[in-house]
Order: C-alpha cells, then sequence, then structure tokens
C-alpha cells in the first residue's frame, strides 16, 4: 500500500513540487534550529569565560597581596606603627 502511494505520488507533478518545498523547508528548518543551538552554546562559553576572568582576577589579588604582607613579626609591628598596615 505505501509502495503504490509512493509510486502515484512520485508519477503526479503537483506531489513532487511539494515534496521538493517540504524538503526545502525541511532544510531551512534544521538550519535554524543549528543556528540556535550554536548560539546557546556561544552564550554559554561566554559566561564561561567571564566567570573564569573574575576567578583568575580574585586570584591575582590574593597574590599581590600575599606578596606584600609583612615577613615577619618584627616586620608586622613596624608597620602598625608607621600606619602602613
Amino acid at each position: 500500500m505505501i509502495g503504490t502511494f509512493l509510486a502515484w505520488a512520485s508519477t503526479t507533478p503537483w506531489a513532487l513540487r511539494l515534496a521538493r518545498w517540504g524538503a526545502v523547508a525541511l532544510a531551512i528548518l534544521l538550519f535554524l534550529l543549528a543556528l540556535r543551538r550554536s548560539g546557546e552554546r556561544a552564550g554559554r562559553m561566554a559566561a564561561r569565560i567571564e566567570a573564569m576572568e573574575a576567578t583568575n582576577d580574585v586570584q591575582r589579588r590574593m597574590l599581590d597581596a600575599a606578596a606584600r604582607r609583612p615577613r615577619t613579626r618584627d616586620e608586622l609591628a613596624e608597620r602598625l606603627r608607621d600606619g602602613r598596615f
């Protein structure tokens, strides 16, 4: 039954035209879905990069603070007396 329907539809000009337009519509739909998915992926990647930049900034500030810390108790006391801490 399906075979006879396909044979009949493949010989009818309007059915062929309909099949072509259906294939074009399907291709456009698949293209738009793929475009949407790649946009979502790019958005997630941008958010991940922003989070990584924020983390790196915090770590850099922590390292800078550790590099400026007083090394000994005497140095700490000297900074406290001078008001530089």
